[in-house]
């Protein structure tokens, strides 16, 4: 069975509950599944400032054991429609990865999380997948066998490109259930694809 890399960033907690979920998911496929962060570049005066969740359980992910994994499943909360400079910096570090070709043929998939419903969730996972292509990855998107994401009965995330919640501007609102379905959905589809490809 493949070995899958969850990596996240989340200053409030909302990715990191979504990568939980993505990591439930991809379990559920018999995939060994490891959630890892990211490093936190802001100096600590100022995360704890801005009330940063700091105590977040999963190791920090180096650089080094990306080339490990079959897959990875990238996941930041969106910065003006971009990845968050904490996900950038990270993957700035790895031309030596891109160089030996570490990660080509493997399979990379996003999600993310937003404010607002129309916060830039899409171009935060074209961001996410553009770094993830350029790696030289296989991109799994959520595919409309997760129907969740057309419902229109409550406020919902999710995209084609990639999993998604939405945070509200204070923080407040934490994943639905329906948008952590979405996520498990995304573990497991991109599980099953890397056990086609690497089976």
């Amino acid at each position: 069975m493949p070995k899958i890399l969850v990596l996240y960033y989340s200053s409030y907690g909302h990715i990191e509950t979504m990568a939980n979920a993505i990591a439930e998911g991809a379990r559920e496929t018999g995939a060994t599944v490891d959630v890892k962060r990211v490093p936190e570049t802001a100096p600590i005066e100022v995360a704890q400032a801005a009330h940063f969740k700091l105590d977040q359980a999963a190791p920090v992910a180096t650089i080094a054991e990306l080339k490990d994994y079959d897959a990875i499943i990238v996941g930041t909360g969106t910065r003006f429609g971009r990845l968050s400079s904490q996900m950038a910096a990270f993957w700035d570090t790895a031309g030596g990865v891109w160089a030996r070709g570490e990660l080509n043929g493997k399979v990379g998939a996003a999600f993310t999380s937003s404010a607002s419903q129309h916060g830039g969730q899409e171009t935060t996972l074209f961001s996410i997948i553009t770094n993830l292509l350029h790696f030289g990855m296989t991109i799994v998107g959520l595919d409309y066998g997760f129907a969740g994401q057309t419902r229109n009965d409550e406020v919902v995330g999710g995209a084609p490109y990639g999993a998604t919640t939405i945070a509200n501007g204070d923080g407040s609102r934490q994943p639905s259930e329906t948008e952590l379905e979405g996520a498990r959905y995304l573990g497991r589809r991109v599980a099953s694809t890397a056990a086609k490809l690497f089976g």
